[in-house]
């Protein structure tokens, strides 16, 4: 059977779940997949693109917010979804940093994320950076708990990072954007 750009983007996505970002090269994709590197680049032009597809993936199974949900309400949920999907996936919060970079609104819920700060009331000059604002946030916190996760493993006298905790200062800190697009009204 001929290779194709799914299978491509799905052992991707389980190289970085098994193993990280840093063991997922080209090279080693093209090795698990039996093939020679040159025939990734078939499928997608370069590592980049294949990250953002990978950001895309890893986003993909957080459903809509409800429209029936006011948007500030609606964009606390997404953004505790956004995050829990990606700190089950080591270095997800690189790659979709990097999906965010290259392509701000490749991944739905991401496209979502913005369309909620504007729906809650951001000053249309200020959108697009209190959406980044949010989208950063949510990033920052997998990644430190990842790092301290990571911190703890090498090191027994470090403490390892209590995922409630990270959670609610991850949710004290988005509850300060959301009162702040409250009055921005």
């Amino acid at each position: 059977m001929a290779l194709s750009r799914d299978q491509v983007v799905a052992t991707a996505v389980d190289l970085l779940r098994r193993y990280g970002l840093a063991d997922l090269s080209m090279r080693r994709l093209a090795r698990e997949l039996g093939v020679a590197p040159g025939a990734l680049y078939w499928h997608v032009a370069n590592k980049q693109e294949l990250l953002v597809e990978v950001a895309d993936v890893l986003l993909s199974e957080i459903p809509d917010p409800r429209p029936d949900q006011p948007p500030a309400e609606a964009l606390v949920g997404l953004a505790v979804a956004v995050r829990d999907a990606l700190v089950q996936v080591p270095d997800g919060a690189d790659v979709v940093g990097l999906a965010y970079a290259v392509e701000p609104g490749a991944a739905r819920p991401l496209r979502a994320l913005a369309q909620l700060v504007h729906d809650a009331g951001a000053p249309a000059s200020e959108r697009d950076e209190v959406a980044s604002l949010v989208v950063h946030h949510i990033l920052g916190s997998v990644a430190g708990q990842q790092d301290r996760a990571m911190a703890a493993s090498v090191d027994p006298d470090l403490p390892a990072p209590d995922a409630t905790s990270e959670a609610k200062a991850f949710e004290v800190g988005l509850a300060v954007v959301v009162r702040g697009l409250a009055r921005s009204h």
